[in-house]
């Protein structure tokens, strides 16, 4: 828009309704993520080793990894970084994945392998990116590097590819959930020295 390009050439984009969405960890955020793609009509299927009933109650279906990322249109992962999930999406499972998937990470970013998601991007299987997370984005973000070279060959060509969008761990960044994260921490340490259990519940 700001340089005046008004062409819609490239930009059809498809529709979620009647897609499979596969949400991987349904947690208190990814049971929102996958509430929400219900809503938007797709066929919601989750991951986790501990299923929330509600989500069941509205008939989405808990599956385990091979078949969630087998079938997906979408996945979204939501899911902490543990030894099991680190590189949850690799080379083996990216080979597993329907042409074209749409991988949405706003996790950890060692979920992902980098560089076979490179080769899934320029092979087609994954038709596009979205990272909040990258796995070596503790030398790089929140800082302002634009007058600095990148010396991470890796995230500089995922830079390059018109079919991912990386922002910089910037998605609890608003003033409402940095208000509930300093919220909790205060809970959490007048709880310990009450000796309370501590509740790491965002409200």
């Amino acid at each position: 828009m700001r340089d005046g390009n008004f062409a819609l050439d490239g930009l059809v984009g498809s529709d979620l309704a009647g897609t499979t969405a596969t949400v991987v960890g349904t947690g208190q955020i990814g049971a929102l993520v996958a509430r929400m793609l219900w809503h938007l009509r797709c066929r919601v299927l989750a991951v986790d080793p501990c299923p929330d009933a509600g989500l069941v109650d509205l008939g989405i279906e808990y599956v385990d990894l091979a078949a969630g990322l087998a079938q997906a249109d979408l996945i979204s992962l939501n899911c902490p970084l543990t030894t099991e999930t680190t590189h949850l999406i690799d080379a083996e499972s990216i080979a597993t994945l329907r042409p074209g998937v749409m991988v949405v990470n706003t996790g950890r970013g060692a979920l992902i392998d980098a560089t076979a998601a490179i080769t899934g991007l320029t092979s087609h299987r994954i038709g596009s990116l979205a990272l909040d997370v990258y796995e070596e984005e503790e030398a790089l973000f929140f800082e302002d590097r634009s007058d600095q070279l990148l010396d991470d060959d890796v995230f500089a060509r995922l830079l390059t590819l018109p079919n991912v969008i990386i922002t910089a761990h910037q998605a609890f960044l608003t003033h409402d959930a940095l208000a509930a994260i300093a919220e909790t921490t205060l809970r959490n340490v007048r709880d310990v020295v009450s000796g309370r259990p501590f509740d790491n519940t965002i409200r």
